[in-house]
Formats: C-alpha cells, structure tokens, sequence
C-alpha cells in the first residue's frame, strides 16, 4: 500500500509531463525567443564581417593591377629641347616633340616635329630654312624578331588578367573558411542551447522528485534515505545545468565575435536568441549529390582554381621566354614632312624619297641566359600540374570521406532517435512496475539518468551531423557553402 501511495504521489505526479520530456519538446521555443537561423547567420556575416569586406579588396587589387599593365599602353608624349650660347653665338637650339600610340600589336605609330637652329648644328640634325628650320615627319616602329608576337607589356597584361582569376578563388577560400569556421561555431551554440533546455527540464522533474519524497518521508511513506538519493540526483541535474548554462553562454560568445553592424561596430548575441534547425536532415546523402560536389570541386575549386590560374601565368612566361630566344630586329621607319608640313599643308606622301629608316639587331651567340630562363618555366609548370594533381586527388578524397561520415552518421542518428525512444519505454515499464511494487527510486532515477545521455548524445549528433554538411561544401569550395545570399 505503502508503495502504491508512493507511485500515485511520486510517479504520477512527477512524470504526468512525460511526453513533454520527450525529446522533440525542448524545440518548442517560447514566445518571447527569437529565432536565429544559420541562413540569418551567414547573410550577417557575408554583409557586414570586417575580414569578409577586406576580402573584396582583393578584386580591386586586381583591377589596379590590370590598370598598372595597360600604362604600359598609354600614348606618351616627349619633349627634349637643348641650347648653347657662347660668346654671343648660339651654337645649337634643338626642340624635338613626339606623341607615340603604343598598341596591341607591336606596330607603334609616331609623330614628331623637329625644329633645329644654331651656327654649329651638326649637319645630320639641319633641316630646311624654308621650313623656319623646322620639320614634321610620321612613322612606325616594328619588331619583326624578338617582340613580334610577344613581349613584356603584353605579358604583363595577360598575367594581370589571369591576377583576377585567383584574386577571385582567393576571395572565395577566404570567405568559405570563416563561413565554415562560424558554421561549427553555430552548431556547437545549437547543442549547447538545446543541451541546457534538456538539463533544465531534468532539473526540474529531479526537483519535483525530491520535494515528494521529501513529503512522502514526512508522512512516514518512504525512508529517509530516499530523501538523501532524491537530494543527490537534484544536485547532479543542477551541477550538470550549470555546466550546460556556461557552456551555451560561452559559445554564444563564439557567435558574437562574427556579428557586426553596418557601421563596423561589434554586436553581442541579444540573451533571448536562439538557434533553429530548419534544413532536412537527409540532404547531401545521395551519391548523386557527391558526385555532383566532385564535379563543382574540379571545376572550381578555389585551390585548383589557383593552381590552373598558376599554370596559365607560367605559360605567358614560356611564350616570352621562347620569344627572348629570337634575334633583335627593331625596324624604324618615318616619313619626313608627311602627310603634313610643319606649315600645315597636306603632304599626303607625295613624296616618298624623304624617309629616316632605321634597323637595330642583336643577338647573343650562346643564348645560355635566355635557353636557361625557358627551361626554368617549363620545370615551374610540370611542376605545378604535379601539385594539381594531388591537390585534385586530396579534394575528392575528402569529399567521399565526408559523404561517408555523413551517411554513416545520418545511420546513426535513426538509431540514436530508437535508442532515446526505447530508453523512454524502459522509463515507463519502470514506473509501472513500480505501481506493482517490483520496481524503486534507484531504478528510476538510474532509467532516467540513461534517458537524458540517450537525449544528450542525440543532440550531438545533430549538431555533427550539420558540422559535416558545412564541411563538405568547404571541401568542394562551393562559394559560400552553398548560401545564396
């Protein structure tokens, strides 16, 4: 009788919130919670994270360097201008001006206006009197040897461009790593959160316990040793809250370290925030999904995307280096006084026997140096291609190896949810075969201590189970894990 009056004051009034000891209860948030997503999470950090926007100077280092490499294009325009005066003679006053348009193909036009006066002009730099000593000519300027089909401000431009790629592949690692690296950060406040709702509920009924065992002993329906067992789970349930308070407000304060306003300054994790799981548990298990990963990984994965961008720059500095192997031919050629006059009448090459022409060669007899410098690139490439491809092989290793963690834990995590439930089921046996008398205090406290490392353990691993999943799009290098902002 006695143990019958135990289980309706104990058993029954303890437990008649059972189902709301059931796992799923403790993701039913109260009103005054607001909900803070990984989504809600991600689009902050992505707005207004101080390394996230230092990341997007890199594409205006980019553009500056493009800027830089087309100079080397720009019009230029040159003047020199020379005089002596000696014992009230002027030896010489020479003026020269010229505007030369750099282009893509090495044919660069010039124009120029010459004019030369003086009692000791060296005869070659005379010109005509009848032209006030002056004289316009116009030309170009070609290598037809080294130079031809590429040189170094071409070079330069093209490895510029290519700077752009790997700016944008290195902006995209950096932003993946504090993504991924917030992503564990969030999932270890979501079980933290979610572990401290848990305890609390348990410290609960193990405080209802003891209050009625308390009673019942008043009552002389229980043994006062049952009020000292009652007394130390209460005090475990509460040391073990506490435990789980610190832990869920210390990574709170993990989360507060990504969180910024649109001025730049810090924000703190508002107390009444909490996490939500809102995705399927079951994306990202198909081999589909890998293989698709596997597929986005080659193409553009930041670190391949680095190593193919490497690859193409060091095939710009073989073309150049092959063309340092050709002989210096330089061909200048200038039309004197056309198609203008220094007069400004139109010449339109009428005469084409007033002409400079020019001719520059050289060429080392041994081209060690340049043979040299092009036996160099070629070993920086093959040397690079065998770093892609272990990098290639690295990457896809581990996006199997997370689809295999993620499947496997996904096995685990139906089999966890059974073993919670099978643990509840145990509970209630127990607490019937209390109501007949073949059961006790001890054994329901040990089913219940069972239950919540059941309950504990499955949070956890939904908590991994989420970790994996940011990882594996890390793995891949999909821009943003994935987000769409």
């Amino acid at each position: 009788m006695i143990r019958r009056v135990l289980f309706l004051l104990l058993v029954t009034g303890c437990f008649s919130t059972q189902a709301q000891h059931h796992i799923d209860s403790i993701f039913i948030l109260p009103d005054t919670a607001v909900a803070f997503t990984i989504d809600d999470f991600y689009k902050s950090i992505l707005e207004f994270h101080p390394i996230v926007k230092q990341t997007r100077l890199l594409n205006e280092t980019a553009k500056q360097e493009i800027r830089l490499a087309r100079g080397s294009f720009d019009p230029k325009l040159s003047s020199t201008f020379n005089v002596k005066e000696f014992n009230d003679k002027t030896y010489y006053n020479k003026w020269a001006t010229s505007f030369t348009i750099p282009t893509w193909f090495p044919i660069d036009p010039k124009i120029g206006l010459e004019r030369n006066t003086g009692s000791f002009i060296d005869p070659e730099n005379t010109v005509p009197e009848s032209d006030n000593n002056q004289q316009f000519y116009s030309g170009i300027s070609i290598p037809l040897g080294k130079g031809l089909f590429i040189d170094d401000r071409r070079a330069a431009l093209k490895q510029a461009k290519l700077f752009t790629e790997m700016a944008q592949a290195e902006q995209v690692k950096l932003i993946n790593k504090i993504l991924l690296d917030a992503a564990k950060d969030y999932w270890q406040w979501y079980y933290s959160f979610y572990n401290y709702m848990l305890l609390t509920k348990s410290t609960i009924i193990a405080h209802e316990i003891f209050d009625r065992v308390k009673l019942n002993t008043q009552f002389g329906e229980s043994a006062p040793i049952d009020t000292v067992q009652a007394k130390i789970i209460l005090q475990q349930r509460q040391v073990e809250k506490q435990e789980a308070f610190l832990d869920f407000v210390n990574t709170g304060l993990k989360i507060s370290n990504y969180l910024w306003d649109g001025e730049g300054k810090p924000v703190l994790l508002a107390f009444h925030t909490t996490p939500v799981l809102v995705n399927a548990e079951s994306e990202l298990l198909t081999a589909q999904t890998s293989e698709y990963l596997i597929n986005q990984a080659k193409l553009n994965h930041p670190e391949l995307v680095k190593l193919a961008v490497k690859i193409n720059q060091l095939g710009v500095e073989r073309k150049l280096a092959s063309e340092y192997l050709k002989p210096r031919l330089d061909l200048n050629y200038n039309f004197i006084n056309q198609p203008l006059r220094p007069n400004g009448s139109v010449n339109f090459f009428s005469n084409p026997t007033n002409y400079k022409f020019g001719l520059d060669f050289s060429f080392p007899i041994l081209i060690r140096k340049e043979r040299a410098k092009l036996a160099q690139t070629k070993i920086k490439i093959e040397s690079t291609k065998y770093e892609q491809t272990q990098t290639e092989r690295e990457i896809i290793n581990q996006i199997y190896i997370l689809q295999n963690q993620l499947v496997t834990t996904s096995k685990i995590l139906i089999q966890q949810y059974s073993i919670a439930d099978n643990y509840e089921r145990i509970l209630n046996a127990e607490i019937l075969n209390l109501e007949n008398g073949e059961s006790d205090l001890f054994k329901i406290n040990l089913q219940q201590e069972k239950l919540i490392l059941s309950q504990t353990k499955l949070l956890k691993l939904k908590a991994e189970y989420e970790k994996l999943k940011a990882t594996m799009y890390w793995a891949a290098g999909v821009r943003n894990l994935n987000f769409e902002n």
